[in-house]
Formats: C-alpha cells, structure tokens, sequence
C-alpha cells in the first residue's frame, strides 16, 4: 500500500510488495552470503541471519512491463543508500532511508524486466546524517515501492496552498508537468475538487503550458471555494484534488486559452486542437492555516497547545519497517492517552503515517534528517549537500498534509558555534523558500550557550530534569525561560520538545529507584505540574512513545540498557508502562 488513498485513475501503477530475492555482500572468509527471499517493505535485521549486518545487500525481482512505455519506478525509502539497476544497467543512486525517490525511464519494451536494488547501511565517511546514534539505522527497503506505466508527458508533482480571507478559503494549485519524450508538447491540466464526505465534485479550473523535452514546466492556478470547510483536529475535513493532464495534439501557441473557475463553477474553455488525457495525480488537502503570533501557535487564527510524543520509527517486531495496521495501533495509543501531536524524531516519516494523521487531526511536527552533530561533523563535506536534498525531498513529498504544521531540522546539533548558525540559517532559508505557510523550529540542547535562537519561528528545547540532573523542575524551567527571552527568544512561541525518564518495563521497586516504572512515572508527573500550568508554552512533547532500538557503535550501549532507549511509555511492543496511565491523567485533566 503506497497511500491511503487512490492516486491515480489513469496512470497504470502496479506496487512491488511482496517477497524479492535478496543476497548479502559476500566477504572474503565469510559463507553466509547465500542467497534468500526477504518480504519487501522489510528489514533485512528480521531475518534470522542477519540480525544485526550491517552493510550490503542485493535485492532483486522480475516486473512486467504491459506495453512499450515509460516507465517510473518509485521507492518511498530504502535505508540508507541505494543503487538502482534495469536489466543490469544502472539508472538511479539515492542517499537517505527517510525520503522518498524515483527513477523514470524513458522508453521500455514490454514484458518481463529485472529490478535490481543494491542497498548499503553502512557507516562510511560518506554518510553525514546516517552514524552511529541514538536509534537504529536499520538495512533493506524499508518502505513501499511500485512501477508506474507512464506517458511521455506526465506529472510529477502537485501543491496546494490554502488561505482564508474575508470569511471564504481561498487555494493557490501548482503543477510540475515533466516531459520525457523527445518534441515539445503543449499540454492542459484541469483541476477538481471532490468532497468524499458529501460525494460532490467542482471544477476547479484549467491551465496550459508549453514542456520542452528532458524538461520540467511548472503552472498555477488561483480559485475560491466557498463550500469548503476548515481542516481541524475537532474535524479533520478532506478533500480530493485531483488533476488531469491532457495532450493537445498538433497545438499551436495561442491555440489553448487558461481557465479558472470562479467560485469553483465552470467557465467556457477554448482549445484549438483535439486533446488526449494521458496522466493524472490525486492529492488529499485540507482547508487550514498555520501562524505565529504574539508568542503562540495559531491554528484557523486559534491558539492550539501541542500535547504530543515524539515517535521512532522502530518496532520490536518490524523494525522501522512498519505497516498501516501498527501503525494505526500507535495512534490509537497515543490518542488514548489525550495526546493532539507527534514529532516524527528524526527524520521524515513514512506517508501512510502521515495520511493517517491526516484522517484523525493529530498535528504533525516534521523534522529533517540530523541528529546530535557536533561541529566535525557538520564540515564533513557531505553535509550541506545530504541535508539540502532530505529537506527538499520531504516538503515536495509531503507539502500537502494539512496536519504537518512545523517543519523541524537539525536536532540538538552545535548550534553553539559559528559554524553551527551558518548551517541552522542555511536550512531555515531553504525551508522558506520552499514553504512560507508553515513555522519552522529546531530543538535544542544548547543550554545558555545556543546562538541561534533569532532564526526559527519557534524556540524548542530538549530538557530532561530529575533524569540527567536531580534538579528542582521548577527551577530550572524558570532559568531556561529567562534565558531564551533574553538570547533572542523573546516573543516567540516556545516549546519543550523532549522531556523524559527511562524504564525497564516490568521492573518496579518500592524504593523508585531510576530505571523502575515508578520513578519514570515520578519523573514525568513533577514535569507535567510546571509545564502544563505554565502559559508561555506552546506545547510539549515526551520522550518518547515508545522504546526504540539504538546502534551498539560509537558506545551508545553504555548508557542505553540492552542496546535501547528506554524513555517510551510503552516497550517496543508497545507493553504499557505505568507511565502510559499518568500521562493520560494529565493530559485529560489539563485544561489546556
């Protein structure tokens, strides 16, 4: 299952899941580079040989092609580097287990083909964001992946950007059409707009364009829709967007006139030249705003106040390779306990989770790739170049998912030093210039000596009173505060991004000694009393949901109990703690 919904009604799509051929790197002395089947999406550390291999393996399947075409093929992750190859030719490298890719051939034959993926979980000089770290970088591929028969023409991508103005929401369309052929074309894109929840439909509007070959032509649309009704975690309305790409044969330049509908009401169209519907793309939106204002995060002009988790992408079961039905089952958890709010920590998510996220109003914070970089390794020189893409590839990918309402990066990296605020500011402003709807933050751990407060909408920090340090919660939260107004955080939204304490599940003791679930819960209760009933935050998120596993590398199983971040409320088999029912205490108890 690529999304939760229906994507295309043209486009011939056909996903990939299922068992493929899979053979690790042999080494020399090494005899178990046999060959297997593994399930794809899946990680190679759930088969019984390889546990915890980590480095290179094949994995390869036959596709049937139905007729001479183009061809795309899409992976949604593959961790962390893959190589792609057609018949035994390469055509596609992708660096990043948390973004999606794609690799489009030009022009195949029908029939069967052989689908190739060289994959490399490594920890190499050339990988600047996946190290050694506090949550495992597991090997395989991941995440879902499909074939799609597609026109020469085709499009690549659509964003919606609702606002509300004078009491009606207004959206502005933009369309990326890709030419792979080899003559320009001229070609029409119209837009609809179906509500599922009432079974209706409106045109939207149309637009026109010239692609040149090899080429990508971008086209927008402006239009108002007065029926449409607001996105909100109290009612998660969606609606279906939906294009479709038209050929128009032998056009000539004048010959198609542009289109909107006004009001979402047809108008008369004028071409000049026969057209051919040759692709389309179905987006899901939402009719919401997301601002910062006077010290507060407004959703629909409203302040909102976060209560949330951050979530790994783990499963003791699964791995990060996780399916919609598990994946339902921690929303259904986490919205158990009261929570309205996931940090997806620390990386982008996989969609499905995103979709489903959508469905039920939990709002998202989404972070980029990066985590706990110091500064040697923020000028490894890989670094700009592997952020630059995981950030581009997560907001085209994700843009439309009205529940992401702040974008994240650079988590508890060295935001203390120089260097370290050139790569905060350069991300912020990427981050802007491809998204002005949504704030942006980065949580950090720099305590009084961070130098990068001004650049986000949103100052997060990263606090783990009585766990780390016995120190009085209230204190330290008062002296965290004064700090941040007066290194320029002041009159911005601020949030406690992370705050926790870890648990063995099922070790208790009567003396509440650290590492017992009652002192966890202890831990927890003395900060939601100061965070809760403080009225400067904005929100505020645990860590974490649930125990997740970390790399044994770089020693992290030092401090890290049978080789896992024990903060979750529930184990990696999401076993409840006692934490799970003081949470839910308060969190429904809160008036905030």
């Amino acid at each position: 299952m690529i999304r939760l919904f229906e994507e295309h009604q043209v486009r011939t799509v056909r996903e990939l899941d299922g068992m493929w051929e899979f053979q690790k790197e042999a080494v020399k002395g090494d005899e178990s580079a046999r060959k297997c089947t593994l399930p794809v999406p899946g990680c190679w550390e759930q088969h019984p040989e390889f546990p915890a291999y980590r480095g290179k393996g094949t994995y390869q399947r036959q596709v049937w092609i139905s007729k001479d075409t183009a061809v795309r093929l899409v992976f949604k992750g593959v961790s962390h580097t893959a190589r792609v190859f057609w018949d035994g030719e390469f055509v596609k490298e992708h660096y990043n287990a948390y973004t999606p890719f794609d690799a489009v051939l030009p022009m195949v034959r029908g029939g069967w083909h052989v689908l190739t993926v060289e994959v490399d979980n490594s920890f190499t000089e050339e990988s600047a964001l996946h190290i050694p770290n506090d949550y495992y970088t597991y090997g395989g591929i991941t995440r879902p992946t499909a074939v799609e028969e597609i026109a020469g023409l085709y499009l690549e991508r659509v964003h919606f950007t609702p606002e509300y103005v004078d009491g009606v929401w207004h959206g502005a369309v933009q369309a990326v059409v890709k030419n792979v052929g080899a003559q320009v074309v001229r070609f029409r894109v119209e837009f609809c707009l179906e509500d599922p929840a009432k079974k209706t439909e409106v045109r939207v509007g149309q637009v026109t364009g010239t692609a040149a070959p090899g080429k990508e032509t971008t086209v927008e649309l402006k239009a108002s829709f007065p029926g449409a009704e607001s996105w909100s975690p109290e009612d998660p309305r969606l609606y279906l967007l939906k294009s479709r790409l038209s050929l128009c044969v032998g056009a000539v330049e004048g010959g198609c006139e542009t289109k909107t509908a006004a009001g979402g009401q047809p108008e008369t169209e004028n071409c000049a030249a026969p057209e051919t519907v040759v692709d389309d793309l179905i987006e899901r939106v939402g009719f919401r705003t997301v601002e910062v204002k006077d010290a507060q995060l407004l959703l629909n002009g409203k302040p909102v106040f976060l209560k949330g988790f951050n979530r790994h992408e783990d499963d003791g079961v699964t791995g990060c390779a996780i399916p919609p039905q598990m994946m339902a089952r921690d929303l259904d958890l986490i919205q158990d306990m009261g929570a309205n709010a996931v940090r997806t920590c620390h990386y982008p998510n996989d969609e499905r989770f995103l979709d489903l996220c959508d469905e039920r109003g939990i709002l998202v914070w989404e972070e980029s790739h990066a985590r706990g970089l110091k500064q040697e390794q923020m000028e490894n020189p890989h670094f700009d170049r592997q952020c630059e893409d995981c950030i581009r590839e997560m907001i085209e990918n994700h843009y439309n998912h009205p529940a992401i309402v702040i974008w994240g990066i650079l988590n508890e990296c060295a935001s203390e030093t120089k260097l370290g605020r050139s790569k905060y500011a350069r991300q912020y402003a990427q981050i802007r210039g491809m998204d002005q709807t949504r704030p942006v933050t980065s949580a950090t751990c720099r305590h009084f000596t961070d130098i990068c407060l001004d650049l986000p909408d949103i100052v997060s920090f990263n606090m783990y009173s009585g766990w780390y340090q016995d120190v009085d919660v209230r204190e330290r939260h008062e002296k965290e505060m004064n700090w941040i107004a007066s290194a320029g955080g002041e009159d911005k939204p601020v949030i406690v991004s992370e705050f926790g304490a870890g648990a063995m599940y099922g070790y208790r003791d009567r003396g509440r000694c650290k590492w017992s679930e009652e002192r966890q819960a202890d831990i927890l209760k003395e900060n939601m009393e100061v965070y809760l009933n403080d009225r400067r935050l904005s929100g505020i998120f645990f860590w974490q949901f649930a125990d997740c596993r970390v790399t044994e590398e770089d020693n992290w199983f030092a401090s890290r109990a049978r080789c896992h971040n024990n903060k979750g409320v529930v184990d990696e088999f999401r076993r409840p703690k006692i934490a799970y029912d003081v949470v839910k205490e308060y969190f429904e108890n809160t008036g905030r």
